[in-house]
């Protein structure tokens, strides 16, 4: 770990669309696919979706779903890596960049979270 210019630590993180995918198909019912174009895999649980991950973008982000006072404590408490979802509700989702801010567990979790919302399961 070490700090940016910012002041920030910044982690060494272990995620690439690899093992995003990976961790994604870990899950029970899981599929995956590009129903908006090849530029943007996204993975379903029973038919609805809970990750989005571009394939195009210069540095690696993602977009979960997020329960909406959860997804504005993240919001304010990592202001460069949790954003309102791209092209998404944005009380309902989150675009998360991984850029080093937030650790290899705390990516996990959010993924976790989302598709824990989407499955109903806990």
């Amino acid at each position: 770990m070490s700090l940016n210019n910012k002041g920030h630590f910044i982690f060494q993180i272990d995620m690439n669309v690899e093992n995003i995918r990976d961790f994604a198909l870990s899950f029970p019912e899981v599929s995956e696919g590009f129903p908006f174009g090849e530029s943007v895999l996204v993975f379903k649980v029973k038919g609805k979706i809970f990750l989005l991950l571009p394939l195009d973008e210069l540095l690696l982000q993602f977009n979960v779903k997020c329960n909406p006072e959860k997804a504005i404590e993240l919001r304010e408490e990592f202001p460069e890596s949790v954003l309102p979802g791209y092209h998404m509700n944005k009380k309902h989702w989150n675009t998360i960049v991984v850029d080093g801010l937030l650790s290899t567990l705390q990516l996990k979790e959010m993924i976790q979270h989302s598709y824990e919302l989407v499955s109903g399961k806990k």
